[in-house]
């Protein structure tokens, strides 16, 4: 399998292709990356819900690079797309994705939400880790998953200079080591990855794409 057959093959794999349906609640994990926050906007200016939420305070990737929690640089961009500011709700402390949904948890109970069914909004190459994650700490809550609808290459082009396609080689490869590691700790629920996903995996990883790997 050449570099980009294998590139592609784990873009694929990351991709849970799940239809939307009316939910409760758009949430959107943060970033580094805004166009996840003006794709949450859209889906909510769209009618998908009624309420949006923003979750997200410094992580590994915003950290040193924003002054402001991603939250409230997410919300922003909302805001300037349309969506009502009281229709925003943040959590700006949570610094990875099971922060993200514990914290999550305690602003919907501090605010008396009933929300049962949900958008996930991430970055297209983590969308099947935002779903194990979520499943984890929500088993019973309905969850689609929403990204920005590009595909690797058109991903690439961005106006951030951490997001080219070097950066993302080692951010999808690491992330796929995650679905294996954080299922095995607990910190998801497990997810199959195909003898063909693994393989691309360990042939990036011989290429020295391992930035963004976490010993095990």
């Amino acid at each position: 399998m050449d570099k980009n057959k294998c590139i592609q093959t784990i873009w694929d794999y990351h991709l849970m292709h799940h239809q939307l349906e009316k939910a409760d609640c758009i949430l959107t994990l943060g970033s580094h990356d805004l166009r996840v926050a003006a794709h949450a906007a859209d889906l909510y200016l769209e009618g998908w819900a009624d309420h949006l939420i923003f979750s997200g305070g410094l992580g590994r990737l915003t950290e040193g690079m924003w002054e402001r929690a991603e939250a409230e640089v997410f919300a922003d961009v909302a805001i300037e797309k349309g969506v009502p500011k009281e229709r925003i709700y943040l959590e700006n402390k949570s610094t990875n994705t099971g922060e993200n949904l514990r914290l999550t948890e305690s602003l919907i109970k501090a605010e008396g939400l009933d929300l049962q069914d949900f958008i996930v909004v991430q970055k297209p190459y983590m969308e099947r880790r935002a779903f194990a994650t979520f499943k984890k700490h929500f088993p019973d809550k309905k969850c689609l998953i929403s990204s920005p609808p590009l595909d690797y290459h058109n991903y690439c082009i961005a106006s951030d200079p951490e997001i080219n396609h070097e950066r993302v080689i080692h951010l999808i490869v690491g992330d796929l080591q995650r679905i294996k590691i954080y299922a095995e700790k607990g910190f998801q629920i497990s997810q199959e990855v195909p003898q063909e996903v693994w393989e691309a995996y360990q042939r990036l990883v011989d290429e020295g794409y391992t930035e963004h790997l976490i010993a095990r």
